[in-house]
């Protein structure tokens, strides 16, 4: 399917947008919206220097439930409160800010009826799910402003929290930190067997960073290297607080920046109990007291809240900034809960060769292996059903998260830099870490779509800056 056939509803040279950008011109791309200044009340002077200033927080965003059966999804510039009561401009999704969250069974069908109310063309793409290339939403199948596009797939894999968002060359950076994401979580009998928190205990967590011009207003203002914001937001949120009751809670936790690597943990130390990461459900669960995590990436983690009294308050917390991203509070309600133990899924073990298929350099900020992204070359082919081992290595300027669309993957060894497969990198992926001296090796295995009309798919980093600059490749199963 190409971007012709997509928009012959709309303006088909609108479609033609990313294919004629230079990466000039995706640097100068920076959408300003409004956004609310939140307020911070700085205490007079103690002895002995400043005090630190108290933040005046405001409620958590909670976005609103989906289904994706028969549902309409619209992205269009919005107004949302990011705290304090005063409205935001910026892009939306059906007018939420994060979108809707999307709830399906496996086995479900989804049909979303996308509508482009954007002025420039874009996509939709379902990060994590197993879809062919008429649904993916690839670069090459843009939606024109002002057309709509039928977002059509079989549920087929195991639980886990998925994302939605554009992915428009050289400018999905400008699109997501402007707004346009949203949570995708699957179900299913393995997980609803084991009694895990859920309803008001159950809540998805999109953390990212924003930069905000003196005006208050949202800003995408990105260099080559990536957008490293000065803000932490939450669910949309600047400054988020969120009431807890005496309880186990389960937080579907996103890294939703475009380049920042967040390093979560509690001020307090106390450990998550981590169950599960990108691809559903660990064998067993672990508790860490820290966990970092690239663009992409997602945690499914428990906190354990039955000692919090009411009005006590625990901080999750960026360790890399030094940010405080989420205030828990107390209410000392009684919720109950459990942290589980044994096993929480069966995973089958992947096997394939012992030397890599494959190799990927990742070259500065704008190449794999050597070559910067066209949509109209395939780079390479894959057997369809067999296990390939990947070796990712860089020549620097990462960090690079890497992303492969079509399959999950297990990560098998780091070497160099980190040296190390960490507890949230086990099970299934479909994005890993990839630092400076640093090489990864993956096993994965392509089994659901292949050709060219449904098995067209891209690996790429997840930077969104080095991803727009052309840091891709089009790869088919057949």
């Amino acid at each position: 399917m190409n971007s012709k056939q997509i928009n012959q509803t709309g303006n088909i040279e609108s479609a033609q947008i990313s294919r004629n950008l230079t990466r000039r011109d995706f640097l100068r791309l920076g959408l300003v919206a409004a956004g609310a200044i939140v307020v911070s009340k700085v205490a007079p002077v103690l002895a002995g220097g400043k005090p630190p200033p108290t933040t005046t927080r405001y409620p958590l965003r909670i976005p609103p439930g989906a289904s994706p059966l028969n549902y309409s999804l619209t992205a269009a510039p919005g107004s949302v409160d990011v705290g304090g009561g005063k409205n935001s401009s910026v892009l939306a999704y059906n007018g939420h800010f994060p979108g809707p969250t999307f709830r399906a069974n496996k086995g479900d069908s989804a049909s979303i009826q996308f509508t482009n109310g954007l002025s420039e063309a874009t996509t939709v793409h379902w990060h994590g799910m197993i879809v062919p290339t008429a649904a993916d939403g690839q670069p090459q199948d843009l939606v024109a402003p002002g057309a709509n596009y039928p977002y059509e797939f079989q549920i087929n894999q195991r639980a886990a929290l998925n994302w939605y968002h554009p992915h428009p060359h050289m400018a999905t950076g400008k699109h997501v930190v402007l707004g346009l994401a949203g949570a995708f979580i699957i179900n299913d009998a393995e997980e609803a067997a084991l009694g895990l928190p859920s309803g008001a205990y159950e809540i998805p967590l999109i953390v990212r960073d924003a930069n905000f011009d003196s005006a208050g207003n949202l800003v995408y203002n990105p260099t080559s290297s990536g957008y490293l914001a000065k803000n932490p937001m939450v669910n949309g949120t600047r400054d988020p607080y969120l009431n807890v009751d005496s309880a186990v809670y389960r937080f579907r936790v996103l890294n939703g920046a475009s380049a920042r690597l967040f390093k979560l943990a509690l001020n307090n130390g106390a450990l998550f109990t981590l169950i599960g990461n990108d691809g559903g459900l660990l064998e067993t669960a672990t508790q860490v007291s820290q966990i970092e995590f690239s663009p992409g990436e997602r945690l499914d983690l428990l906190i354990d809240f039955r000692g919090l009294a009411s009005g006590a308050t625990i901080m999750l917390q960026d360790l890399n900034t030094g940010w405080n991203l989420l205030e828990f509070r107390g209410t000392g309600v009684a919720g109950g809960g459990s942290i589980p133990t044994g096993t929480l899924s069966t995973i089958a073990r992947l096997s394939g060769p012992a030397t890599p298929t494959r190799s990927f350099s990742f070259d500065g900020m704008t190449r794999i292996n050597g070559q910067e992204y066209d949509m109209d070359r395939i780079d390479f082919q894959v057997p369809f059903g067999q296990t390939e081992r990947w070796r990712f290595t860089t020549k620097g300027n990462a960090p690079h998260p890497i992303h492969i669309h079509g399959a999950s993957f297990q990560v098998q060894s780091r070497t160099g830099g980190r040296g190390k497969v960490f507890e949230w990198e086990r099970g299934w992926k479909d994005t890993v870490l990839l630092n400076d001296r640093e090489t990864v090796e993956i096993l994965i295995r392509f089994d659901a779509y292949r050709g060219t009309t449904q098995g067209r798919y891209l690996i790429h980093c997840h930077k969104l800056e080095h991803e727009d600059q052309g840091m891709m490749a089009n790869f088919v199963v057949v």
